[in-house]
């Protein structure tokens, strides 16, 4: 994005030193306009204090990180990103969201590990699908993740005064939602600004 847009500023938050540090190195040599890296937790309110002075952010983007939240803290975090956007401004999540049933949790799944057994056979690894099947079900991240059905999350960011809000992709568990901060007829198209939210290398990144 920051290279289609170099005159866009913007903002990266993440509570991980590491992925901080990795999106540093992968920015370098990349043209481009003002640039911060924040190291702070969402799952603390706290968090809009360390990127208020930046704000108003014509776009913010959430990239597999909520849904480590408990849903009154999702929904909490989806009104301080409403309160940081511009008029006219657009919030995108893309997320881990919950099965509408049974039967879609178990085609997620096994979606999900014939890809990881693909991964390996490419990569050369000596796992059996069995262990790499046993591995994805077994996977010590898998407690914290809190998922919510997409349908309710658009409802709660409708309920916060969200307009235009829809999922606008979505394959099984993982979605691509959110909405934009009614104008108050002023344009927000100039000079971008950008708050995302990167996920930590460990894939639970709280912000």
């Amino acid at each position: 994005m920051l290279a289609q847009y170099p005159e866009a500023s913007a903002v990266f938050l993440d509570f991980s030193e590491s992925m901080i540090s990795a999106a540093k190195k992968k920015l370098r040599g990349v043209e481009r306009g003002p640039l911060f890296l924040v190291c702070a937790n969402y799952a603390d309110p706290a968090w809009v204090r360390s990127v208020h002075s930046q704000a108003p952010f014509d776009l913010i983007v959430s990239g597999f990180s909520i849904h480590h939240q408990p849903d009154h803290r999702k929904r909490q975090i989806y009104a301080e990103v409403f309160s940081l956007l511009a008029s006219g401004g657009m919030f995108l999540n893309l997320e881990h969201v919950a099965s509408a049933s049974p039967f879609g949790q178990e085609v997620f799944d096994q979606y999900f590990v014939d890809a990881l057994c693909t991964f390996h056979r490419k990569q050369g690894t000596k796992k059996t699908d069995e262990q790499i099947a046993g591995e994805y079900y077994h996977r010590p991240d898998k407690a914290a993740n809190i998922l919510a059905p997409v349908d309710a999350q658009c409802g709660w960011i409708r309920e916060i005064g969200f307009s235009d809000v829809d999922c606008y992709f979505k394959i099984f568990e993982l979605a691509l939602f959110g909405g934009i901060k009614p104008s108050d007829g002023g344009s927000t198209y100039g000079v971008w600004k950008v708050l995302t939210a990167v996920p930590a290398s460990d894939g639970r990144a709280h912000g």
